[in-house]
């Protein structure tokens, strides 16, 4: 997802595939049309503070028929059968203001508007022509807060326990969210954070689509994990390269999180699956006052081999020193909670 408005200088050639994308999508988009497909908003959470917000959403093309089946249980696949709308124009009111933007090449709003609103959750109010208007709800952090969560998705929240070149194929266009299985105790373990630091707000950083964000937030609801924002990513070709680079997408949220929130430390929590203890340790030692520390949920030899990693030491909860950071690893939420607890960080 890139900011709006939508727009690059003219000096600027995409790459081939971009264009490829492109063009595909403007057929797509003029048959559609034809046949009576109408543009819909899909908002996203957000979040701000008071006197901004950063805004999410997409417009697509879509069925109204299916709209109504997107309310109800919807398998991932579905949220691909739409088509995007470029360079749609969008308004954004929030309180008194009325901000305009567009929608990127692929149907995207992500943006940062002006406007007031009181810590906790507010809402902005989008609008498009031909839609109807839809709102999002927005995460307001309150400036005098100092603690805040920042956690991966996959083997963090959820079990996967797939091969990795399956995985993103299977979440995204098999399962739904009844069929998903919660991560043992690491609820609890969220809702005790938020708890024991009122006004934390939470962040789900992930690599998924931004198409499945709608079961995401159906699964984390049920599982009854602290609301907060889905930052997920835009699959598919780049102005510049074939495809997204999803750890560059996690590095860039962490250090624009670190950026809007310059008096927050995050507690950043991950699994040793793959890539986010080393996403987490560059973090660590790149902004150092901005995280508390690091909690790692230990995969088990069996998910550790699915996720293509090389399975660790299997014992119970451990907290080590690395880059100046407490880094706690644990198997589940009841472990990491207890060193945690025990070691003063909560």
């Amino acid at each position: 997802m890139s900011l709006t408005p939508a727009g690059r200088p003219p000096a600027v050639r995409l790459h081939r595939a971009a264009r490829i994308e492109d063009a595909v999508h403007e057929v797509i988009e003029r048959r559609l049309r034809q046949r009576g497909w109408q543009p819909v908003i899909t908002a996203y959470t957000g979040y701000g503070a008071p006197g901004w917000a950063r805004v999410m959403a997409r417009v697509v093309l879509t069925r109204r028929s299916q709209v109504r089946r997107q309310r109800e249980k919807v398998r991932g696949w579905r949220s691909f059968t739409t088509s995007p709308v470029n360079n749609a124009p969008v308004q954004i009111h929030i309180g008194d203001r009325v901000h305009e933007t567009r929608t990127d090449r692929s149907g995207y709003v992500d943006t940062r508007v002006r406007g007031d609103l009181e810590p906790g959750w507010g809402c902005v109010r989008l609008v498009a022509e031909g839609a109807e208007p839809v709102e999002a709800p927005i995460r307001v952090v309150d400036p005098a807060t100092r603690f805040g969560v920042i956690s991966d998705i996959d083997d963090t929240v959820m079990v996967t326990a797939l091969p990795r070149p399956l995985l993103a194929a299977w979440n995204t266009f098999v399962l739904d969210e009844h069929a998903r299985t919660a991560v043992p105790g690491m609820a609890v373990l969220y809702e005790r954070l938020v708890t024991a630091n009122p006004g934390a707000p939470v962040f789900y950083l992930s690599t998924g689509a931004w198409n499945v964000a709608p079961t995401l937030s159906r699964f984390l609801s049920r599982h009854l994990y602290p609301a907060g924002p889905l930052l997920l990513t835009d699959w598919g070709p780049t102005p510049d390269r074939w495809f997204r680079s999803g750890q560059e997408h996690k590095r860039n949220t962490l250090a624009r999180l670190s950026s809007e929130f310059p008096e927050i430390r995050w507690l950043l929590i991950g699994d040793d699956g793959q890539h986010d203890q080393e996403i987490y340790s560059e973090f660590a030692h790149a902004h150092p006052d901005s995280v508390a520390a690091v909690a790692i949920r230990r995969l088990s030899p069996t998910q550790a081999v699915l996720a293509g990693a090389v399975p660790g030491p299997s014992g119970g909860p451990e907290a080590v020193g690395s880059g100046g950071k407490t880094w706690f690893s644990a198997p589940d939420g009841a472990g990491l909670w207890s060193l945690l607890r025990d070691t003063g960080v909560v």
